[in-house]
């Protein structure tokens, strides 16, 4: 089963990174219930086994790519998320103080904090792309115009699997014209 998660994620994060056009630099949030990974109701059955395996299929593809991972935790830490310093510092995200546990933040932002060379909580960014495994709703961690994505993997072990890329805001009306590039 977690040999699974990790293929699925690879792939998903893949397609995703494709589909939006993530740039270097560029930040993607993923909001994981682990335990809706393996078959349970979210909230009920943390699998850090789970979690580890989703870490395992997104972050390599990311650090290649030179994209930020900002891990979401749980509503326990108030949906607070888990990033690298350097990505907090260049951004000018708030740092709090928190180290997120199974039970208190989640499997998955437990497992991106140990993974992480140099982590840090913060409370919230505006991310270039998401992915919502398991209905963990990270809608408030995107950009203001976020654009949903359909990937061909449609579940992370048996989590449902939910994608979207942001775009600058249209403005200007009828008469203005738009940059296809940032579409």
């Amino acid at each position: 089963m977690y040999e699974t998660i990790t293929q699925q994620a690879r792939q998903a994060v893949d397609e995703l990174m494709e589909a939006a056009g993530l740039r270097t630099g560029q930040v993607l949030v993923a909001g994981c219930s682990s335990s809706e990974m393996v078959g349970e109701r979210i909230g009920t059955c943390s699998s850090e086994d789970a979690a580890n395996a989703l870490l395992n299929g997104l972050y390599p593809s990311l650090q290649e790519r030179g994209i930020f991972l900002a891990a979401q935790c749980c509503e326990h830490l108030n949906r607070a998320l888990i990033v690298e310093r350097e990505a907090a510092e260049r951004y000018g995200w708030e740092i709090v103080n928190v180290v997120p546990q199974p039970k208190a933040g989640g499997s998955f932002a437990t497992a991106a904090y140990a993974a992480f060379r140099d982590p840090v909580a913060v409370e919230k960014i505006q991310a270039d792309a998401g992915m919502d495994i398991g209905n963990t709703l990270i809608g408030m961690h995107l950009r203001r115009v976020a654009v949903p994505l359909r990937l061909s993997i449609k579940r992370i072990g048996e989590a449902p699997l939910v994608c979207a890329r942001t775009r600058p805001k249209f403005i200007g009306g009828e008469r203005a014209h738009y940059r296809k590039d940032l579409l």
